[in-house]
């Protein structure tokens, strides 16, 4: 059975995640909180992972990085630790995820890695300075760290646009803003967890085998199209 470390899926789409993969998996995951469901093939590490030393895990095939953000203000009153703040949880909590596990991703089975950005790296969006400036460093990561890791680990990233979870509630506050939300959209829907799951699950599958170094815009349709 292939073992996946998740890095924060105890909520919203790690926990998606989490639960898509129990099934098929052995899962461990690390985050400050423990889930709040159990599974026989889900182990638990709590742990900070911007202060705490990540846990020593020998055997794994794939690593996925859930922590993120979504710190909107206008430009000015963003303050340069908002602009920190955001590039630790998303970026340096996810080098420090890659260079702990890369040795032992190295020997897995068909072993991979997935990230995530955000559709406010590619569609200008106001008060996303902070967010895209960081999740932009993330899509970064993605093409450097796969070209280094070619052709024995494959890395990539899942950009959602947004997804109905505890960190986009203020978005999705009432039923106007829900409404407004799917209207935004050319699909006319907004993303549930589950449905970044199934990327996620596709892109550490045997499917996959041939991608590596790509950045998959989840966004039902926001960033292509214009109706």
């Amino acid at each position: 059975m292939d073992h996946l470390v998740i890095i924060g899926g105890s909520k919203g789409i790690g926990k998606a995640i989490t639960k898509s993969f129990l099934d098929t998996h052995k899962v461990t995951n690390i985050s400050r909180n423990k889930p709040d469901f159990s599974h026989e093939n889900l182990t638990h590490h709590s742990c900070d992972v911007l202060t705490d030393d990540l846990p020593d895990i020998e055997n794994l095939d794939h690593l996925i990085y859930c922590l993120g953000s979504i710190n909107l203000k206008p430009i000015g009153r963003l303050k340069l630790d908002d602009f920190r703040a955001d590039f630790e949880i998303n970026v340096i909590g996810a080098v420090k995820a890659l260079q702990k596990y890369t040795d032992s991703l190295k020997k897995g089975n068909n072993p991979s890695v997935v990230l995530f950005s955000t559709v406010a790296t590619k569609l200008g969006m106001p008060f996303h300075a902070s967010v895209a400036a960081s999740k932009s460093a993330v899509e970064g990561l993605v093409k450097s760290v796969g070209a280094e890791l070619a052709p024995t680990v494959r890395i990539n990233a899942v950009a959602p646009t947004v997804t109905n979870t505890d960190l986009a509630s203020k978005l999705l506050r009432n039923e106007k803003q829900e409404e407004n939300m799917r209207e935004r959209h050319p699909l006319k829907k907004y993303l549930q967890p589950e449905d970044v799951a199934n990327m996620a699950t596709f892109l550490c599958s045997d499917k996959a085998s041939s991608i590596s170094g790509q950045v998959f815009d989840l966004d039902c349709g926001i960033v292509s199209f214009k109706i």
